[in-house]
């Protein structure tokens, strides 16, 4: 129960009981390395001197990470800004104050579980603290929107979390820098009845 255990501690657990090898989905160093090819991807699709935001799905930061390093070797002038959910906004209070914030509330009935982690990873953070930001939070609604959006429009069916991108570019286009805008959509695992409400937000007050 992701509301109520620890996931770290029962993944240790399991890998010294079964002698396994843990594989963090974030704070791993081969992840991060493997997840920057993404930003070697939108680097290479970008026109030359490009500007602005690319807008990332954050959770632990190995993806916003990965995608950093990339771009600040190919495409240095982009800047990744992470996008949280509403009360699970880790990163961007961690980016703020300079040190790492962790989430207190509960995981229980979040729309955007996917995204949520305790806290930013020892090795991710860094790397955001250096590359990235600031952050952006959206609210669950403004996902849900974004849900809807990227199925009318682009034919994509896009899991909560993978979405928050999205909603930040069109619902927090205040918050961008200006220039070039890049988006990063990311899982499509959703139940049906949440994509079916996300499908309902046409007159969502977001």
């Amino acid at each position: 129960d992701r509301a109520t255990e620890d996931r770290d501690a029962l993944g240790d657990r399991l890998a010294r009981d079964r002698g396994l090898t843990l594989v963090k989905p974030f704070d791993n160093p081969e992840v991060i390395a493997g997840q920057g090819s993404v930003g070697l991807e939108i680097a290479a699709d970008l026109p030359d001197g490009a500007q602005g935001d690319v807008l990332v799905p954050c959770g632990g930061g190995g993806l916003t990470s990965g995608i950093a390093l990339a771009l600040a070797a190919e495409a240095p002038d982009m800047r990744v800004r992470p996008v949280e959910p509403e009360g699970f906004d880790d990163v961007a209070r961690s980016l703020a104050s300079g040190r790492i914030a962790a989430n207190t509330r509960s995981t229980r009935g979040a729309l955007c579980d996917a995204i949520i982690t305790p806290r930013p990873g020892d090795l991710t953070f860094p790397v955001m603290a250096r590359l990235c930001g600031p952050g952006i939070v959206v609210s669950e609604a403004q996902a849900l929107a974004a849900m809807r959006l990227a199925f009318e429009h682009l034919k994509l069916v896009v899991e909560p979390g993978g979405a928050v991108a999205l909603a930040a570019a069109l619902f927090h286009g205040d918050a961008l820098t200006g220039g070039d805008v890049v988006v990063v959509i990311s899982g499509g695992n959703v139940d049906a009845a949440v994509f079916c409400t996300a499908l309902e937000t046409r007159n969502a007050d977001v």
